[in-house]
């Protein structure tokens, strides 16, 4: 909300002098729009949105002020509402004032200063109640992500505890090494989809909270340090891994936010894998073409449900029941995308895999 701005005042009357008056005593001080009729308001309320302070006569030709108001009230609620009337209307607008139709009233005949005065006023009074709307969407936003949170705390972390316990109560009796194995194997998933949901929920809080601090990238330098750790997996699961990086020319941007967006999609890539493809694989491509980097992830795994497509980056949100994650590495992928002007698209077909295109764009040197 830009303060420095001229208040927006949209003045109504059907005296045509009334108007000339009024927009030459303040078309210095406020950025004036003057209406002959309601019909014509309702147009300059719909071309110019910023329209904060709303002046009308109470004895208009069509409808009273006060009627104009009532109605106004429903279409347009923000804009602060101020009657001009005469001594004759008070009742009325007593009236109107009680039902909230109106903010306050000028009794005519009115002075600049009275008008100078009610204006500054109204637009106090719109400048915190937008504020006031603005933070109840932010709280509202905040207690929808708690309760989801909450929610994700016991199946996501509370689920494979349950599973460590059961296993470690179960090895207690046990006394074949094999079946021993498979107990620690299960207890290892267990432990590494806690880690993932620690991971993901502090890269979520970071990505909250952080700066972008804007850097030279080597992608060949950070795809080497991220796909290290994947073909470990990768070896251990029988998934090929292949990775390729293009680049000729510099390119800056916030490598945290990148490693987070190639990590998260990278996991899902791996993770979500068909477990009876004698062939799995997953390929990544970066290339960087001329101000901007294109971040290609495929796999052949599971594929994503065409259903699910248009949800996969909402938080907690999850696609299938094959494999269980937290929720939230794609969430966060889409967050620090949007913090960086990326884009991102998904194509994918069930039983056959998925593909995420990335589209970043670079800052010039220097920038912050």
């Amino acid at each position: 909300m830009n303060t420095g701005e001229k208040i927006k005042v949209l003045y109504i009357d059907d005296e045509q002098n009334n108007l000339n008056g009024f927009k030459a005593a303040f078309r210095f001080e406020y950025t004036i729009f003057i209406a002959v009729n309601i019909s014509q308001a309702y147009e300059y309320l719909k071309e110019h949105p910023g329209i904060s302070v709303i002046l009308c006569d109470q004895r208009m030709p069509e409808k009273t002020g006060v009627q104009f108001f009532e109605e106004l009230r429903e279409k347009y609620p923000d804009p602060v509402r101020m009657l001009i009337t005469g001594y004759t209307d008070i009742e009325s607008v007593i009236d109107a004032v009680n039902r909230g139709h109106i903010f306050r009233y000028i009794k005519k005949p009115w002075t600049d200063n009275d008008v100078r005065s009610a204006i500054e006023e109204a637009n106090k009074f719109f400048l915190t109640n937008s504020l006031l709307v603005s933070k109840n969407k932010e709280l509202q936003s905040a207690y929808d992500e708690l309760g989801k949170f909450a929610y994700s705390i016991t199946h996501d972390v509370r689920g494979p505890l349950l599973s460590i316990i059961g296993a470690l109560d179960l090895a207690k009796e046990l006394d074949d090494l094999t079946e021993l194995g498979e107990l620690l194997d299960m207890m290892s998933e267990s432990v590494r989809k806690l880690d993932e949901y620690i991971k993901n929920t502090h890269e979520y809080y970071k990505l909250k909270r952080g700066l972008l601090q804007f850097e030279e990238i080597d992608f060949n330098v950070l795809l080497a340090d991220i796909a290290a750790l994947f073909r470990i997996a990768g070896r251990n699961n029988n998934i090929r891994f292949t990775s390729k990086v293009i680049q000729d020319v510099p390119f800056y941007s916030d490598e945290i936010s990148i490693k987070m967006i190639l990590n998260n999609l990278l996991s899902n890539a791996f993770n979500y894998q068909r477990k009876n493809e004698a062939e799995k694989f997953v390929d990544v491509l970066i290339e960087v073409k001329g101000s901007n980097v294109e971040i290609s992830v495929q796999d052949n795994g599971i594929g994503i449900h065409n259903n699910h497509i248009n949800n996969i980056f909402t938080m907690f949100y999850r696609a299938t029941s094959e494999e269980t994650g937290s929720g939230l590495g794609l969430y966060n992928v889409k967050d620090a995308l949007n913090k960086l002007n990326g884009t991102i698209d998904v194509f994918s077909e069930l039983n056959s895999g998925t593909t995420f295109k990335v589209i970043i764009p670079g800052k010039t040197h220097g920038a912050q």
